[in-house]
């Protein structure tokens, strides 16, 4: 450790109450900023990692029941969760087809079995959406607070600076120096906390909006899909 360290070290030690409170509420925006940091990122990876091995699973499984058998093994992939909670409403619908083409209302059945698994689709890209965006949001806070905190101690360290300085009757650089380096510590950790959270909340956010692309894509062709697979047992024509 050198001199720079100690006498920073120092400073923070030996800081009025407000600066110590304000450098605790930063050190707090820190931890909390690195803490979401890292879970995030490894949630994102493990989402993206699994997400790959879903779509190949799927592509290459002939049949959607060993398709959803194939999602529930990939609990961390938004496509596969989505696609298991699709293949649910899928099941449920089939169902209802059945008792309404018992009644004469086979068309109408096969119009609803597209209209609920599009609904489902949308809801749960919706909910996957919510969950990787948990605690995003905390990032955007404390890039945008955190210079502010930062500052706020800066200013009260001055004004506690300049009534010494009043006090002393003097001011030579002896006792100016000591209260301005205090004050300006709190700007300093203000961006430290600050910096890091901006870049992640940006590297975050176009993470996220990049498995959106994947969830909405996959929706679109699990649609298309569903709709050849009920024309062909229609007997339509392609």
């Amino acid at each position: 450790m050198n001199s720079t360290d100690t006498e920073i070290i120092h400073l923070i030690l030996n800081a009025g109450l407000m600066v110590r409170f304000v450098l605790l509420t930063l050190l707090g925006f820190s931890v909390g900023c690195w803490t979401v940091i890292f879970t995030k990122g490894l949630q994102l990876r493990r989402a993206r990692i699994e997400t790959t091995r879903f779509l190949d699973d799927f592509w290459e499984a002939k049949d959607l029941g060993k398709a959803n058998t194939a999602a529930k093994r990939y609990p961390d992939s938004p496509v596969a969760r989505v696609y298991h909670l699709a293949f649910k409403e899928l099941a449920r619908s089939t169902q209802a087809q059945a008792g309404g083409a018992a009644a004469g209302e086979g068309g109408a059945a096969q119009l609803d079995i597209s209209v609920n698994v599009e609904r489902s689709l949308r809801r749960a890209v919706q909910t996957e959406l919510t969950r990787l965006s948990q605690w995003v949001p905390f990032l955007a806070t404390a890039g945008n607070t955190a210079p502010f905190i930062g500052l706020f101690g800066t200013v009260w360290g001055i004004m506690t600076a300049f009534r010494n300085i009043g006090q002393a009757g003097s001011a030579s650089l002896a006792v100016v120096a000591p209260g301005i380096s205090e004050a300006l510590v709190t700007t300093a950790a203000g961006l430290a906390a600050a910096i890091p959270a901006v870049i992640a909340f940006n590297h975050f956010m176009a993470k996220i909006r990049v498995v959106e692309s994947e969830m909405r894509a996959f929706s679109a062709d699990l649609l298309n899909l569903l709709e050849r697979r009920q024309a062909s047992a229609r007997g339509d024509n392609p």
